[in-house]
């Protein structure tokens, strides 16, 4: 038995269906809380197709408080099965393992335990756990109650075709930034047909064959989101049902059956890492294909496993009034798309900031908002804009960064698979320096700067609207629940005025999301109406603190 960790593998002991070593005393592994402990066994058989010839693998595990829980297993290559999981109770715990091949001694009815400890990791998904949506917040957080702002890259690519050390250098420049979580793509894909070595996750699609030396290599780059305290925002199956390469999108040509088993051993080999499932990529999820998607994710997430879910919907489409009801739908995830058009500006603006209004509570986040140098038409200015009308236009829960040379990983000399590409788009690694993405990382440490788990939007607040008259001059506004704090964003240098909550006095500054800075705000008060000019050549943000 192996017990990996984020750091390296320690081999334990390699006796089948034992802990013990052979003529020893037992040896108890040990891993600390919130990482990963891996179980590995030999099979006494050799399956033809073990994706379909063993029905059911897992270990029934008991925790130190006595909660039991069933962990699914996968496949590794030859006669190597694996379980992994992720301890959250520090102490003894204990599993035994089932298999369908109940006279397959090496992957049946195997027990033994491991030592879980306190982790002295100093990354937040260590020290407060794993991320997690509390009913009836419209947050995420830590298990230990601590709020997570979802602060993702897009990386779609990155773990198909970064080298090691080219993706250790941007997984370090996002942590630095404060980017959080690394959205990427499991499979091939329509933007990707191999990964670096020339292999693909699989073959066939009315019966698939898995390739466990695709998914050994991912496993390192998966290992290595977590080692800086990030999570993997993981695209499952790429869905998109029209445009170019579709055949390469397991999400759009393979059956109902075979991609829930796709998903599934998906689930099992990696839901023991920091991990939001993004169940398909870039798909249309109603209408005629909504049966199709509802079947999907409740046949996959029906155990419930460890680890966020959502849908990652086509550009300009809102999906939450039917999937909000779902019990494995953590996030009303969308996608903005890639236009500065009136039509996807109030997609934001309108759509989806009423449609959050009649769902469940959830977080709602854009995790597609237009990318920096996509076309070489939409640079740092629209990029921020479309981030902070997203993040104000609900209950703040997030946003995502995405840049035209960072998703397809484009080196010099590289053009995108089945995408449009106009020359002059930065490579991936200079792409990671363009202003956006600094803007975007301020993005989320201004929102930090506050308690911003209370935030709810606020435009009954204003007079008047500038967006009425122009679409690009939309005031966003968020207010506190104790309407302690009020945000105001102005898209362009332009006047807003409000009438502000009674009893209430407030002093006023100014944030510059351009530079990351504050200064003092000139404003013009008649009793509770104030009227505010920005100083600021771009846009800004008002905020309105009130005096103790």
């Amino acid at each position: 038995m192996c017990l990996k960790k984020k750091w390296g593998t320690l081999c334990l002991l390699s006796l089948v269906g034992s802990i013990a070593f052979a003529g020893g005393p037992a040896h108890v592994p040990q891993v600390p809380v919130w990482d990963r402990f891996e179980l590995s066994l030999q099979s006494q058989n050799l399956y033809d197709n073990p994706l379909y010839d063993v029905r059911a693998f897992f270990a029934r595990v008991t925790s130190p408080s006595g909660k039991t829980t069933e962990i699914r297993g996968f496949w590794d290559g030859g006669k190597q099965w694996k379980i992994r999981l992720m301890p959250d109770e520090v102490g003894t715990w204990s599993y035994r393992t089932y298999c369908s091949d109940t006279l397959n001694a090496g992957l049946h009815e195997v027990a033994g335990s491991f030592q879980c400890l306190e982790n002295h990791s100093e990354l937040a998904i260590y020290t407060h756990g794993r991320v997690e949506r509390e009913q009836g917040n419209y947050h995420l957080n830590h298990a230990d109650g601590s709020p997570f702002f979802w602060q993702a890259c897009t990386a779609w690519n990155g773990g198909l075709k970064s080298s090691e050390q080219e993706w250790e250098t941007y997984l370090k420049h996002r942590a630095r930034n404060g980017y959080n979580v690394i959205q990427l793509v499991a499979t091939q894909w329509r933007g990707c047909a191999a990964n670096s070595q020339g292999e693909v996750a699989f073959t066939g699609s009315g019966k698939m064959v898995l390739n466990p030396g695709f998914f050994q290599h991912f496993d390192r780059k998966m290992d290595q989101v977590n080692a800086h305290g990030q999570v993997a925002g993981l695209v499952m199956l790429w869905a998109l049902p029209f445009g170019p390469g579709t055949e390469l999108s397991p999400g759009y040509y393979l059956p109902d059956r075979e991609a829930i088993l796709l998903a599934r051993y998906l689930v099992a080999r990696y839901g023991a890492h920091h991990v939001a499932w993004i169940l398909g990529g870039d798909g249309r999820y109603v209408g005629e294909l909504e049966d199709r998607w509802m079947h999907i994710g409740r046949e996959v997430f029906k155990d419930k496993p460890q680890g966020l879910s959502t849908l990652h919907p086509y550009g300009g489409s809102w999906v939450g009034e039917i999937y909000g009801q779902e019990p494995w739908y953590d996030i009303d995830g969308y996608q903005s798309s890639h236009g500065t058009g009136k039509r996807t500006i109030e997609f934001i603006n309108r759509t989806v900031a009423e449609g959050w209004k009649s769902n469940p509570p959830k977080p709602v986040i854009n995790l597609e908002p237009c990318y920096e140098e996509i076309r070489m038409a939409i640079f740092e200015d629209d990029v921020r804009n479309a981030c902070y009308w997203s993040v104000f236009a609900t209950p703040p829960g997030g946003i995502t960064y995405g840049a035209d040379g960072i998703w397809p990983w484009i080196r010099e000399g590289e053009k995108p698979l089945n995408h449009r590409y106009v020359p002059g788009v930065s490579t991936w690694d200079k792409a990671m320096d363009l202003p956006g993405s600094f803007q975007v990382a301020y993005l989320g440490a201004f929102m930090r700067d506050y308690a911003w788990w209370n935030l709810r939007p606020a435009q009954d607040l204003l007079l008047e609207q500038p967006g009425e008259e122009h679409f690009r001059a939309h005031v966003s506004l968020l207010k506190s629940l104790d309407s302690k704090t009020i945000l105001v964003y102005l898209p362009t240098r332009q006047e807003v005025s409000l009438r502000l909550p009674s009893a209430r006095t407030y002093t006023a500054k100014w944030f510059d999301p351009v530079e990351n800075s504050y200064r003092d705000a000139d404003v013009r008060w008649e009793g509770r109406k104030l009227q505010a000019q920005s100083p600021l050549e771009k846009d800004a943000v008002l905020v309105l603190t009130a005096a103790e």
